[in-house]
């Protein structure tokens, strides 16, 4: 059932938000490190399952509680799996993995922008490697929906076939994979989001994908700094082969209005600037493929109306990350709870039926 925190439920925010102020005396990524660590003990007050008739949807055929995930990067190297199932997202997206483990860029290179409500981080596909991520995949909670994000090895001479190689590796324990072509933070690495490029490397995957023994639904993550002619190239491409989805967005290299301290720290900025430059993307996007190919709205979602715009917008889904850093793991169940009752306001009995109703105002 889709209900309210209760007495119990406001205690347990209270801890949470003494936890977030504590955590935010540390350097952003030691944070993140210890909330991590912090869900494996159980020490983080979650959510049971948040869903309703009206929440309850599909996805490239996948079944969700409620329409709302959490992002890749968070949960790098898939180990907090467990709890993260319980904390009220509809789905999960983990990663990204590369084959080989690589240890990322220099730190520091995630800084918290607190006026703008925003990150910067610039962690290059830091992560353990595919095969210690497939071992964790292989022990995960089987009631709940799962993928991962798939990248290349920075140092890689064919980084096409690095995306084939951990979806192989990683496939059997995944519901969906995304195709991660829109980190700012591997050089060149959106240059495969061109035409003759993305083609290619999606005809690899999705042959990679056709002779597996379970095909899964296979996505596709977009930049939000695309312009009109690179997104109609992205919406043809995907259409021709057929995706299951495409995500968008990833981070912005856009700096317009930022008022914090790190502003000029190079790498993808995500949270509160990047809402209405990733919703205009979407509704683009959904116009583009006319509604042929679902999408999943991410980028600066905090609130249950920004992720109805989201839906609203054409997103069939939307995932959350960056807005969890200031408002904790709850902000999930709020969303969904918040969600549902728009939902309820306007009189759709689902959120499919949501779904791009107001598109043209993002145009």
């Amino acid at each position: 059932m889709s209900r309210g925190p209760g007495p119990h439920g406001f205690v347990a925010r209270g801890y949470e938000g003494l936890g977030l102020r504590l955590l935010h005396r540390f350097d952003p990524e030691l944070a993140h490190t210890i909330s991590l660590h912090a869900l494996r003990a159980g020490l983080v007050p979650l959510a049971r399952q948040i869903t309703s008739p009206r929440l309850r949807t599909s996805i490239a055929g996948l079944s969700l509680a409620n329409p709302v995930g959490l992002a890749a990067g968070y949960d790098k190297n898939a180990i907090a799996l467990a709890p993260l199932s319980r904390a009220g997202f509809g789905f999960l997206e983990v990663g990204a993995a590369t084959p080989r483990a690589q240890p990322g860029n220099p730190k520091p290179r995630v800084f918290r922008l607190r006026q703008d409500r925003a990150v910067i981080n610039r962690f290059g596909f830091n992560n353990d490697g595919m095969h210690a991520i497939a071992d964790r995949l292989a022990q995960r909670p089987h009631d709940a929906v799962i993928g991962l994000n798939l990248g290349a090895n920075k140092d890689s001479g064919d980084r096409a076939n690095d995306f084939c190689a951990v979806l192989e590796t990683c496939a059997p324990s995944l519901d969906f994979a995304t195709v991660n072509v829109s980190s700012p933070n591997t050089e060149k690495l959106r240059d495969l989001q061109g035409k003759a490029a993305l083609s290619a490397l999606l005809t690899g995957v999705l042959a990679t994908r056709d002779a597996m023994a379970r095909p899964i639904p296979i996505f596709l993550k977009i930049a939000p700094d695309l312009d009109d002619a690179g997104l109609a190239d992205v919406a043809e491409v995907a259409l021709a082969h057929g995706l299951d989805a495409i995500i968008a967005t990833n981070t912005t290299l856009d700096r317009t209005g930022l008022t914090s301290a790190h502003r000029a720290e190079a790498g993808g900025l995500s949270g509160a600037p990047l809402f209405e430059k990733s919703t205009r993307v979407l509704a683009r996007l959904s116009a583009l493929t006319d509604g042929q190919i679902p999408l999943i709205g991410v980028g600066g979602i905090a609130t249950p109306e920004q992720a109805y715009d989201k839906i609203r917008a054409g997103a069939s889904a939307v995932q959350l990350y960056s807005s969890l850093v200031y408002g904790g793991l709850s902000l999930a169940a709020d969303v969904a709870h918040g969600l549902d009752a728009l939902l309820a306001r306007d009189g759709f009995a689902n959120v499919a039926d949501a779904v791009g109703t107001q598109r043209e105002t993002w145009l």
